[in-house]
């Protein structure tokens, strides 16, 4: 077993780390203060092969693993979180939707836009009364003459307003059945979806978060994905994939939190020398840089499982559920190292420490998480 960046691994990091300098660090805070969801950027990535990179190379991807995907994810959100979060959510929910339970046909039409970026995607199954009990969804789909028609709405949704495609999950039968759902791809400009509210956030401002509404949208059969009722549970299979993005997010913050907390600590100089030389910070440094460790290392755990086509639901969200927490404990810890300095946007910790909270929550909470993780030790 190898510890060690293979040769691909490290070109693809120093990519993306090089992408991510030169295309979006000038630009994070008047995004993150404008709330400015930057399409320029994500065109730019898919040209960098950033948007497809689970895709196969005969369906316009970069035909890469997991343990890339964790690289590019992270070098990003070490920069701007905000960005690496519809990144991940890009690839990993409405591409890879498609990409896992689309017929040949679908793949063929819709794949090669998304994966260059042409397009840019988004997933629908959270709603306003429905976040950790998605089973329990209001929006329908209702079979007429050969068409499905949608109606309802879709909240917290990456790319709700700005997303050209989206793959949405609708109740086709008896609400809290796990197998009277079904998945729809339905494109920007059909009659009938609609974007309703941007949501104003604490962090990840520069990802856009907004509704999509269904008003008896009318959508051929042929956008169906997979078998009716097979929805949730294809759902289900995504978000183990998606809780891998969702920690490689995490642990891009941590240590980007990290890195400017080492750094300001040498430079900081308090009764003579560097605050980093006192115990109560070195120990916090220690801390953080331990617990980074043990993420990263449950992360690439998972990647391999994913890899290797095994089950990751488990390490999957274990990984998600261990990363997400230490991110936001190492950007709190970083922002204490900063003092008043951390608590202003001329220091990059502050922006660390408010991004970091959606990790805990979006695709599916913590608490979610030690569900899955107990149901899984418990069978």
């Amino acid at each position: 077993m190898s510890f060690d960046y293979s040769e691909t691994q490290k070109m693809v990091a120093a990519s993306a780390k090089e992408f991510a300098e030169q295309y979006i660090r000038p630009f994070v805070m008047e995004w993150d203060e404008s709330q400015t969801f930057p399409v320029e950027v994500f065109k730019k990535a898919g040209e960098m092969g950033f948007m497809g990179v689970l895709v196969p190379e005969e369906l316009g991807g970069s035909g890469l693993g997991y343990h890339e995907y964790i690289a590019i994810i992270e070098e990003i959100s070490k920069v701007d979180p905000s960005i690496g979060l519809s990144v991940a959510a890009h690839n990993s929910l409405c591409t890879n939707h498609i990409l896992a339970f689309g017929n040949e046909e679908q793949k063929k039409k819709w794949i090669p836009k998304l994966a260059t970026a042409q397009w840019i995607g988004a997933w629908g199954l959270t709603e306003h009364n429905t976040g950790s009990d998605a089973a329990g969804m209001s929006t329908t789909a209702v079979k007429e003459e050969g068409y499905w028609v949608l109606n309802g709405a879709k909240n917290f949704i990456t790319h709700g307003k700005s997303g050209d495609i989206a793959v949405v999950i609708a109740r086709t039968g008896e609400k809290g059945d796990s197998r009277g759902m079904t998945a729809f791809v339905v494109e920007r400009g059909t009659a009938g979806f609609g974007s309703g509210k941007k949501e104003n956030k604490l962090g990840m401002r520069a990802s856009e978060t907004a509704e999509m509404v269904f008003d008896n949208c009318r959508i051929p059969d042929a956008n169906r994905l997979g078998e009716v009722g097979e929805g949730f549970v294809q759902s289900m299979k995504v978000l183990d994939g998606g809780r891998i993005s969702i920690g490689a997010l995490s642990l891009g913050i941590a240590k980007g939190a990290y890195e400017a907390a080492l750094k300001y600590s040498k430079e900081r100089v308090q009764f003579g020398k560097p605050i980093s030389q006192f115990q109560g910070i070195s120990f916090k440094l220690a801390d953080m840089v331990t617990e980074i460790e043990a993420s990263e290392l449950l992360l690439h755990k998972a990647a391999f499982l994913k890899n290797e086509g095994r089950s990751v639901t488990q390490m999957g969200a274990m990984a998600k559920m261990y990363a997400s927490e230490v991110s936001v404990k190492v950007a709190n810890e970083a922002v204490q190292i900063h003092g008043g300095y951390g608590y202003t946007k001329d220091f990059p910790v502050e922006k660390f420490y408010r991004d970091s909270k959606l990790c805990t929550i979006g695709e599916g909470t913590t608490e979610i998480q030690k569900v899955v993780i107990s149901r899984n030790i418990l069978k």
